[in-house]
C-alpha cells in the first residue's frame, strides 16, 4: 500500500478508520462490494481477500475511463487501454452488512498504489441471496463454510477458551 511522502503511514491509518455510510438502507441485510481495479493487482486483491475468509467472490474485465482519462498504462511488459477506455478489472462480492467495512479495507490495501487509476468501490444494497443448488435464501444461503463468519466465531472462541485459562 502507498504511503505518505514521509513514511509514516498515514494512508495505512486512513484506510483503517475508514467506515461506510450504510444508513441509507438500514433494514438491508446484504450488500454487494463492486470493485473496479487495475488488472494486474487483481491477485493480490483476491489473495488478501481469501487469507481473510472472504471466498465467494466474481471477477470480470470491463473497460472504462473516469479520472484517468483513458490514457493507456503498461505493467509487466502489457499495455493496458484502448479506444480511449482502459482495461479493468471488477470483483463483486456480496457480504453481511458487518462485513462491508472490513471488505473494502481489505481491498483498498490490496489495490492501492497511490496513482491516478487505482479504481474505485461501490456499495449496493441486495435485497436477498438465493442459493440455487439448495434453495436456501438469506443468511444460510450467503454463507460459505470456511468463511469470515465462520473465521469470527473461531476466533471468538479461541479468545475466550485463552481467558478461561
Amino acid at each position: 500500500m502507498a504511503q505518505s511522502s514521509n513514511g509514516t503511514g498515514t494512508l495505512d491509518k486512513e484506510v483503517d478508520a475508514l467506515s461506510v455510510n450504510l444508513t441509507a438502507f438500514p433494514i438491508v441485510e446484504f450488500f454487494r462490494v463492486e470493485a473496479i481495479i487495475r488488472p494486474w493487482r487483481l491477485p493480490l486483491v483476491v489473495r488478501a481477500l481469501s487469507s481473510k475468509g472472504i471466498l465467494g467472490m466474481t471477477a470480470s474485465t470491463v473497460k472504462g475511463a473516469g479520472v484517468q482519462g483513458g490514457k493507456k498504462e503498461r505493467y509487466s511488459g502489457t499495455e493496458h487501454g484502448s479506444d480511449n477506455l482502459v482495461e479493468k478489472a471488477r470483483l463483486d462480492i456480496v457480504v453481511f452488512r458487518t462485513q462491508v467495512n472490513t471488505v473494502c479495507r481489505i481491498i483498498i490495501k490490496a489495490a492501492q498504489t497511490g496513482e491516478i487509476g487505482d479504481g474505485k468501490i461501490f456499495i449496493h444494497p441486495v435485497a436477498d441471496v438465493i442459493r440455487i443448488r439448495t434453495n436456501e435464501t438469506g443468511e444460510s444461503a450467503e454463507r460459505m463454510e470456511g468463511g469470515l463468519s465462520d473465521i469470527s466465531v473461531l476466533s471468538s472462541r479461541d479468545w475466550l477458551e485463552e481467558d478461561d485459562a
